[in-house]
């Protein structure tokens, strides 16, 4: 899973595979200390097909603000930069690697 720097092109990582998880999170929630592990477990288990990428809420604010973020975690799927599906909060493991495969399935329809 890639860290996203201020430095960082989003637009060229999130577009590097036609897919791309964008795990929008900040250092002080407590529901991110739990995801962080799953979506990286899941970035492992995804990673010939999604780009995985973790951007820090206070480290890329703009970032966050140009897709309005509310909250954190947030979770964005991108097909060739193009928001597909967001969700919010918490999940287990397998409630977000069953949501990424739904979404990806439905685009391929």
């Amino acid at each position: 899973m890639k860290r996203l720097t201020p430095d960082d092109d989003f637009e060229s990582i999130a577009k590097e595979k036609d897919w791309a998880l964008v795990y929008f999170s900040a250092t002080w929630c407590g529901p991110c200390q739990t995801m962080g592990p799953i979506v990286e477990r899941l970035a492992a288990d995804f990673e010939q097909s999604l780009t995985t990428v973790k951007a820090d809420v206070d480290e890329v604010p703009e970032l966050a603000g140009r897709y309005g973020l509310r909250g954190v975690p947030t979770l964005l799927l991108l097909k060739q930069g193009r928001v597909v599906d967001g969700q919010v909060g918490a999940m287990p493991a397998t409630m977000l690697a069953n949501w990424i495969n739904e979404k990806r399935n439905q685009e391929h329809e």
